[in-house]
């Protein structure tokens, strides 16, 4: 584990829609169907901001221009 990964803030499901820009059930989805890693905390679950940094970078699309 690198050392910013156990720095990272843990989000909830709701945060990281917030901070994605999306709703907390696009968040459930890309869980449920094992696109983005998460953290397991007993019965909760949380996404560590990097995850979700990295989830963007993996979408973005280079301009033409």
């Amino acid at each position: 584990m690198a050392v910013h990964e156990q720095h990272d803030h843990l989000l909830t499901v709701a945060q990281a829609g917030d901070y994605l820009g999306t709703g907390e059930r696009f968040v459930r989805r890309l869980i449920a169907q094992r696109r983005i890693t998460y953290v397991k905390l007993g019965k909760y679950v949380r996404l560590q901001r990097s995850t979700l940094d990295a989830f963007i970078a993996a979408g973005r699309v280079a301009s033409d221009g």
